[in-house]
């Protein structure tokens, strides 16, 4: 096919200036009428919606030499974005970008940088620092997590870059939370679950519990309090919307109530709008009396 053919010669971008070498500006309104060729940014195009890799090839050519992603932006190159947004975030290239709903440019003189996917970007644990201390504790803690989680870099090391934004905004909540983040996590809002068991005193959990059946089956919870014979999962909207999840996590709890565990379901409700109930049904389960025999 011409189009594709076409951009795929050009590294998979193409100028305004070259797509009119090969068609009239007609021709071009019309393919971007009909979705063939799509607008990256003012002057550039695609032969598809892009990503985030092609738009900041877009970005490379407008600045006329590679940009530097960073924040949201980096984290996504890196694996563990936890705040997915629309915008673009590059550090200052040099030239002057109108920044736009689409696009943030950034001023971080001195930022360390790290290749990923053959760009640079701030390397992880400072991109890791610069989302946390922007974010609500909950949302702060939860970047954290999964920076461990992927292995993008570790508890060290974010500990010598909050020494290293000392002063900054928000750097204090963020040296407070690198002593509670833990890689375990495996969603987002299992992080904010967690800080709500910390800030309301509760002992800490067993983080992807492996509890075995009568079957020899295993099941892997998301909280556990081993001795209270105590699990609690987070039940996300897709949970009750996916037929086969909701079987699954049924027989899952049927399995471990027939081998004397009480599972609590935790919903986004009790997480953000009454975290202090989630604390006390929690403590409530803690302190009931254990059956022995």
């Amino acid at each position: 096919m011409f189009i594709d053919d076409f951009f795929s010669v050009n590294g998979g971008l193409a100028t305004t200036q070259q797509l009119r070498a090969v068609m009239s500006h007609k021709m071009l309104r019309s393919h971007l009428r009909r979705g063939t060729i799509v607008r990256v940014r003012h002057g550039v195009y695609a032969p598809r919606l892009p990503d985030i890799r092609t738009r900041l090839a877009a970005l490379d050519l407008v600045a006329g030499k590679p940009v530097v992603a960073c924040m949201s932006t980096a984290a996504d190159l890196y694996g563990f974005n936890t705040e997915p947004e629309d915008s673009i975030h590059v550090l200052d290239p040099g030239i002057r970008m109108r920044p736009s709903a689409e696009l943030t440019v950034h001023q971080r003189v001195g930022a360390p940088l790290k290749r990923v996917q053959g760009r640079l970007a701030t390397a992880p644990a400072w991109t890791t620092v610069e989302m946390a201390r922007t974010l609500r504790r909950p949302r702060g803690l939860a970047v954290l997590d999964a920076a461990l989680h992927v292995g993008a870099c570790t508890r060290d090391e974010l500990s010598s870059t909050v020494g290293e934004q000392k002063g900054r905004r928000g750097i204090v909540n963020v040296r407070e939370l690198v002593e509670y983040a833990d890689g375990r996590a495996e969603s987002a809002m299992e992080s904010e679950t967690r800080l709500v068991f910390i800030d309301g005193g509760v002992p800490m959990p067993e983080l992807q519990y492996v509890i075995v059946d009568r079957c020899g089956k295993q099941w892997r919870v998301d909280f556990a309090w081993p001795e209270a014979m105590l699990v609690a999962e987070y039940d996300s909207a897709d949970w009750h919307a996916n037929p086969d999840a909701f079987r699954h996590d049924r027989l899952k709890t049927s399995r471990l109530q027939e081998c004397g565990w009480f599972v609590m379901p935790i919903v986004v409700d009790d997480v953000r709008r009454n975290p202090w109930d989630l604390v006390a049904r929690v403590f409530t389960h803690l302190e009931r009396p254990q059956l022995t025999g």
